[in-house]
């Protein structure tokens, strides 16, 4: 790869974000084990650096994460004030390229191949804009720079929280080697399971099959699996990325044993589906319902309707349809959830201000 041609990658995580955010604005929870979300029956939506010392995670069920952390410190979620920051964090961002590309509320890619300070060295930008977000919004953040969106990613999390890390062309591949498999960004825990059945364990493990193995296994995901083991990702940074889908869920208090309960619990988890699509003039012609047992086994149901769905009343119909596909019932429902996929402008509206694509 010529000099010229190598690109300079950031990619900015915020450190712990929902959790510290609420540490940040209530004093008497600073130092605590925090989980936002997760209350009774939830899940955990978000875990402090004191809850991850006891094995607290997103995603885990608050009864496991009760029993790791008897002392854990439930707070619900605020998303308004987590978006006001993520807002303020942007703000930073875009001071120094117009390449930045969202991933969440709390991370993402910048190229500042060529930035707008006209600062030489990826790492001092870095730094600036980690210090930058300290003092306006007295939260920190990890940064990772390379010369790809793979790289800088694996980098973000090598020194958190609070620090930064630089992986330059030559020590690329040799870093990715030395890596488990499952750190991988776009190497899921069921990819990495089946990896390991086939003796793929590291980065060098991966790097030693075949392209022709890899597709075999993993289909298209394959060639990607054999270029990020050598250090290569060509994908670019990818401003104003357009939403794929929007979606709800809800874990219910009691599990759900009647199917009438079923069909309602759907139709109640899909208001903000469609207050979303109201509000953006967003049509989706794909309609997917998330069906989560008592057991924690889920299964999915999607459905995609040629001219989209144009209506709450039509969304609901055609969930309440796909839900029935599960009657009768093999065991209690935990969680519904509700989403749209293939979103599309509504084409009869004309996209007022408030009808964008939001990230």
């Amino acid at each position: 790869m010529a000099e010229a041609e190598i690109r300079k990658i950031i990619h900015v995580d915020m450190d712990a974000f929902y959790a510290s955010v609420e540490q940040r604005d209530d004093p008497s929870l600073r130092g605590q084990p925090v989980a936002v979300g997760g209350r009774q029956r939830g899940v955990v939506m978000a875990a402090s650096y004191e809850a991850r010392k006891f094995g607290v995670r997103s995603a885990m069920p608050s009864v496991t994460a009760k029993r790791l952390c008897p002392e854990l410190l439930f707070v619900k979620p605020r998303f308004e004030v987590y978006k006001e920051v993520s807002r303020q964090i942007r703000e930073i961002f875009l001071d120094y390229t117009p390449l930045v590309e969202p991933l969440s509320l709390d991370e993402a890619y910048l190229d500042v191949t060529t930035n707008l300070k006209g600062m030489p060295l990826a790492s001092e930008i870095a730094r600036e804009i980690r210090a930058r977000i300290l003092e306006r919004t007295g939260l920190t953040a990890s940064a990772g720079i390379s010369y790809n969106k793979f790289l800088a990613k694996l980098a973000s999390d090598h020194r958190k929280p609070n620090g930064q890390t630089v992986i330059p062309p030559e020590k690329g591949p040799a870093f990715v080697e030395g890596l488990p498999v499952g750190r991988f960004h776009g190497v899921g825990p069921k990819t990495a399971e089946k990896m390991n059945r086939l003796g793929i364990h590291s980065g060098a493990d991966l790097k030693a099959q075949t392209l022709e193995l890899l597709q075999q296994y993993f289909g298209r995901s394959g060639t990607y699996y054999h270029a990020i083991a050598r250090g290569h990702d060509e994908r670019r940074v990818v401003p104003n990325r357009p939403r794929k889908s929007v979606g709800s869920e809800t874990t219910f208090m009691e599990d759900l044993d009647r199917p009438a309960a079923v069909e309602d619990g759907v139709a109640s988890v899909l208001g903000d589906v469609w207050s979303y699509c109201e509000r953006t003039g967003i049509v989706g012609r794909t309609v997917t319902v998330k069906i989560k047992y008592a057991d924690f086994r889920i299964v999915t149901r999607s459905r995609t309707l040629e001219e989209g769905v144009d209506s709450r009343d039509l969304l609901e119909r055609t969930a309440r349809e796909l839900v029935r596909s599960i009657f009768p019932l093999e065991k209690k429902v935990r969680l519904l959830g509700v989403s749209l996929h293939n979103l599309h402008l509504r084409e009869e509206r004309k996209a007022s201000p408030q009808m964008t694509l939001a990230l």
